[in-house]
């Protein structure tokens, strides 16, 4: 969702491959052995295959409203680096916690509320999460805190968050995160191309 996102606001048209991860087709795996998505092949050959670099890709080529300007701080780096370490790892555990043995799914909720209440005290501040307006730092945080959300609605919406809250659904309800959540048909060797956005 993140690298669709960056893709987007930079305009940049790619063709476009939808893939099950129980299903991986061969000309995904013999570009990137890593069998994770996002997998960008640039026209060089070059292999973007982590969704943070193809953000930093695409907001290379262009970047309309500037939501590099994140990148430079010590802030937003912590803020990413907790968020892809150890609030996916609790929030793994959280929503597929069936998944993993012995995994107390409440605990890993609990721990999750540690970076929720990092997230609502910096929203209480700024509008956005670097200041007041959409940068890298609330596109690459986003999609996980959709997930924690997705996990259960219900106790997350009671949750007095107001801030983070707001946040979210100002997202979920945007033109951007519509526009790029369009469901694809899964993609098969031999099919009709198709481009994204």
């Amino acid at each position: 969702m993140r690298a669709r996102m960056a893709l987007k606001a930079s305009d940049q048209i790619v063709e476009y491959r939808e893939v099950l991860l129980r299903d991986k087709p061969q000309s995904m795996l013999d570009i990137s052995s890593k069998g994770t998505v996002p997998v960008l092949l640039l026209n060089t050959g070059e292999v973007i295959d982590e969704s943070l670099d193809v953000i930093d890709w695409a907001l290379t080529q262009y970047d309309p409203f500037d939501w590099s300007r994140s990148k430079k701080s010590k802030k937003s780096e912590i803020l990413i680096e907790k968020n892809d370490g150890e609030f996916k790892h609790h929030l793994d555990r959280y929503k597929y916690s069936k998944r993993y043995k012995d995994e107390d799914p409440i605990h890993h909720r609990q721990n999750c509320m540690n970076f929720i209440n990092e997230i609502e005290d910096q929203l209480s501040i700024t509008k956005f999460l670097y200041d007041n307006k959409i940068s890298i730092l609330d596109i690459s945080i986003l999609p996980f805190i959709r997930q924690f959300r997705i996990a259960d609605i219900k106790w997350f919406d009671t949750l007095k968050k107001p801030n983070t809250q707001k946040w979210l659904m100002s997202f979920l309800d945007s033109e951007l995160f519509k526009s790029v959540m369009i469901k694809y048909p899964q993609w098969k060797d031999g099919d009709e191309k198709l481009f994204f956005p």
